[in-house]
């Protein structure tokens, strides 16, 4: 500020040099952003508001101070997580001032939780990005199998959570099958180990279902398990994958693209395989449901075969009813052929009497025919000579009103450019174009006079 206070002490010693507020705040605003590069500032959220156009406003203390800060919407939109007042926050902020009203602010860019520092910020960076592409969907993950042959741990052998779920698989399923696939679970190189574990169990495809786990630690213990490309690997496993790593409150990106996240390694594997106590007494209940419903349905047959003997007959006493039955039908059968019979000659008999009594005298019909042909055909001749006279007189009247008759005899047909019909010279001017037709061919004239006929001169 001294440095801008000496720039302007010549415009300050004229009273025409008085600088306006607004000036005054810009040029303050301008030294703080050059002289204070984007730095990170630690403190606690307190007055914290979320605005409806989705800038956040909140002001950051500590135990002597506070100042002032925003959050614009595009940055808030990234952060990941929602804040909250009493939180400890670490920020990235840009050191200025707010002109409108010359307040002291910091424009914070991105904040992370205090404490977790870039760890967590690179573990919610990489969860957005993994959730944007689709890898938490629950329409990719698979079901687990109810009944698993054989489980799959992927751990280390000497990691304590180990021996827990060995315990409670032996415990619960001493049935199954159990594989280990050791593989180091912290480290550097954790990732590139637990993922070739995976890929070597499905390759090798001995197991139903595999459980990923780990006992308890820090954000720092566990980060083997935000690995990108384990994730990946976890998310392309032919088998289905528990995962069971640390405790209840930790989560790892393991647990999101897993097909199923247990709170705890023991949990995983009680999630793994049913309890054989269960199972022993569930198939006790449906023996007894069988047994009960098998005697129900025996007695049901039982009554129902009494009934049907009740009412079953002696094969003898059938073939009586039916040899009874058969020679009634015969008797009808004999009896109705005997009435169609005669009924059919009846009707025979009556049809030939009328058919004697309605047969035609061809002789008459024919002579009558003849003499009707022979009157048409007379007639038809005097009607066509009539008609033929017709069309002569109407052919003769239709070529003396032909105009190509008249035309023939010397006549011509005058026309205008427009081709009109010209009946009188009044309508035409000298230098007119007129066209002249004749019987063969057509000439074009220009009109040089006209000339009206006192007397219109005889045709």
């Amino acid at each position: 500020m001294k440095d801008i206070l000496y720039a302007n002490a010549s415009m300050a010693a004229a009273p025409s040099s008085v600088i306006p507020v607004s000036i005054l705040n810009r040029l303050a605003r301008e030294k703080l952003e050059l002289g204070f590069p984007l730095c990170w500032v630690s403190g606690e959220i307190s007055n914290l508001t979320y605005a409806s156009s989705g800038h956040v406003y909140f002001s950051l203390k500590d135990a002597a101070a506070q100042v002032r800060c925003v959050m614009f919407r595009n940055r808030a939109q990234l952060l990941g997580w929602r804040l909250e007042n009493g939180q400890h926050i670490e920020a990235r902020v840009l050191v200025t001032l707010y002109e409108a009203r010359g307040d002291f602010q910091l424009n914070v860019e991105a904040a992370r939780k205090a404490g977790l520092g870039n760890l967590y910020e690179c573990f919610l960076q990489l969860k957005n990005k993994l959730e944007s592409e689709g890898l938490f969907s629950d329409a990719n993950k698979r079901p687990l199998n109810s009944f698993p042959r054989c489980i799959g741990l992927v751990t280390s052998p000497q990691a304590a959570a180990l021996k827990d779920m060995l315990s409670t698989l032996r415990r619960r399923a001493p049935h199954v099958k159990i594989i280990i696939y050791p593989t180091p679970v912290q480290g550097e190189s954790a990732p590139v180990h637990i993922a070739n574990a995976i890929h070597s169990a499905g390759q090798r495809q001995e197991c139903d279902v595999l459980i990923l786990s780990r006992g308890g630690g820090s954000l720092e213990d566990l980060w083997a398990f935000n690995d990108e490309a384990l994730a990946r690997t976890i998310r392309a496993s032919s088998i289905p994958i528990i995962s069971g790593i640390g405790h209840e409150t930790d989560f790892t990106i393991a647990d999101f693209v897993a097909d199923q996240r247990a709170p705890t390694p023991t949990a995983a594997a009680e999630l793994a395989a049913p309890e054989g106590a269960a199972l022993t007494a569930t198939l006790a209940d449906y023996r007894r449901v069988l047994r009960h419903r098998i005697r129900q349905n025996i007695e049901q047959r039982s009554q129902y075969l009494d009934t049907l003997a009740h009412r079953l007959l002696h094969p003898a006493q059938t073939l009586a009813q039916q040899r009874e039955h058969l020679l009634n039908l015969q008797r009808r059968l004999d009896s109705g052929l005997r009435e169609n019979s005669a009924h059919g000659r009846n009707q025979l008999a009556n049809l030939s009497r009328r058919l004697i009594l309605a047969r035609p005298d061809t002789t008459l019909q024919t002579r009558r025919l003849e003499a009707v042909a022979s009157k048409l055909r007379s007639q038809w001749l005097n009607h066509l000579n009539h008609k033929n006279g017709d069309i002569a007189r109407l052919t003769a009247s239709l070529t003396h009103l032909n105009p190509e008759a008249v035309l023939a005899r010397g006549y011509s047909i005058v026309t205008d450019a427009a081709g009109t019909i010209l009946r009188d010279c009044h309508t035409l001017e000298p230098n007119d174009l007129i066209a002249v037709n004749f019987h063969r061919g057509r000439v074009e004239a220009k009109v040089s006079s006209t000339c009206q006929y006192k007397n219109r001169p005889p045709r």
